[in-house]
């Protein structure tokens, strides 16, 4: 056999060594993968798999979590990940509203996520961020951590899954909770106003995260240095945080031109886990959630045609790939007790949760904001409040504040 590390850069001094195995072996599968959908679905299908490729890719080399973004500021006060996902809402609404405004993007009609405000959407993203908070985890931060070889994240995964189809099964129960109907700040006030308005609570969120880090430290600390040459910096991380966040809010403009709408995790999780039990020979179809046509057309589809399957997938592949560059694939097999605990109720509260809310950090906050919805700020808030709450159950669970 070949020596694969003949065929990538050598690892730098103080830098662990490429893992030449599993990165070959991610490429030849999104090699494959992406074949294989071209063939099977369609070209576009097989360029959204590449975008969730580079997705995981981008958020394992910047390491960009939400949920420790939120428990750093709860527990620390430091606003450094915060700030990052304000320039990221910042990136994607200038580049999301002209589109959703226009209707179309490229000749492709465009939709945002624009989703009801009520009981249910608040207690979803409540329950999400103390679920984020002990699974450690969130939709995007689940992936691309099982993608780099966390084996205890593949247990908030499980778990994840599993919660997503209890929220399936109650959602009919929660939609009828008093609620009013989705609300578009675009068309509410139209484009320039509903940017101007986004761009200037995205700047006021940054500034209060500034001054209450000054107030707690005294000052804010100084931005890593460089780690090598820009090329290899690319390839084998680590990406600055506000390189990772650009990168996200791009790639979450490219996932509207080919798809049609924003970016989400969470709705395949539900699928994969109906099948599951459908292919075990429970009744899922009767659900009143797969009642639709279109939702009934997906629990008795291929996941190939999935797009949110597809991308999760790409998601994974493209962090193991990061992760073998970084030479920082190594998978943990002993996990403390109280660890694999904190990662199923995570998991279950994080999975439950996202499907009472409309999506997760995703599809309802990222995505959500994006698409000039007013339901995406809430879940922010509900998410940050519960969040609160996670961080301060994490020591039961043998799990740090910070």
């Amino acid at each position: 056999m070949a020596d694969l590390s003949l065929t990538m850069p050598a690892a730098q001094p103080g830098r662990p060594p490429i893992h030449g195995l599993a990165a070959a072996f991610s490429l030849l599968l999104l090699a494959l993968v992406a074949m294989w959908l071209a063939q099977a679905v369609s070209g576009r299908q097989a360029l959204l798999f590449a975008v969730g490729a580079a997705l995981g890719f981008a958020l394992y080399h910047a390491q960009f979590g939400f949920t420790s973004a939120f428990r750093v500021f709860i527990s620390e006060r430091r606003g450094a990940g915060l700030r990052a996902q304000m320039a990221m809402l910042a990136l994607a609404c200038l580049l999301f509203f002209p589109a959703l405004a226009a209707g179309s993007l490229f000749g492709t009609p465009v939709k945002g996520n624009v989703e009801p405000v009520g009981l249910s959407l608040l207690t979803g993203a409540f329950l999400f961020g103390i679920g984020m908070q002990l699974g450690s985890g969130c939709a995007s931060g689940t992936l691309y951590t099982v993608g780099g070889g966390s084996i205890r994240m593949i247990v908030t995964l499980f778990f994840f899954i599993a919660g997503s189809v209890l929220g399936t099964l109650h959602l009919g129960w929660w939609a009828a909770t008093p609620h009013l109907a989705g609300i578009s700040l675009l068309k509410q006030f139209g484009l320039m106003p509903a940017l101007l308005l986004n761009l200037a609570v995205f700047a006021g969120i940054a500034a209060l995260t500034v001054v209450l880090e000054r107030r707690r430290h005294g000052s804010l600390p100084s931005p890593a240095s460089a780690s090598g040459p820009g090329w290899r910096r690319i390839l084998q991380g680590s990406w600055p945080l506000l390189a990772g966040a650009l990168t996200l809010a791009v790639l979450n403009f490219a996932t509207l031109a080919l798809a049609g709408r924003p970016w989400g995790i969470t709705s395949a999780f539900a699928l994969w886990g109906a099948k599951l039990l459908a292919a075990g020979g429970v009744d899922v179809a009767s659900w009143p959630y797969w009642s639709s046509a279109d939702k009934l057309a997906q629990l008795n589809g291929s996941l190939a045609t999935d797009i949110t399957s597809m991308m999760n997938v790409g998601i994974m592949l493209g962090a193991l790939l990061a992760a073998a560059l970084a030479g920082k694939f190594a998978p943990v097999w002993r996990i403390p007790l109280r660890s694999l605990l904190a990662a199923t109720v995570g998991g279950l509260l994080m999975g439950y949760g996202a499907r009472l809310a409309y999506g997760c950090n995703i599809g309802a906050y990222f995505s959500g904001i994006a698409s000039a919805s007013v339901h995406g700020w809430l879940w922010f808030v509900a998410a940050l409040i519960g969040s609160y709450f996670g961080v301060w159950a994490r020591p039961l669970f043998g799990l740090s504040r910070t």
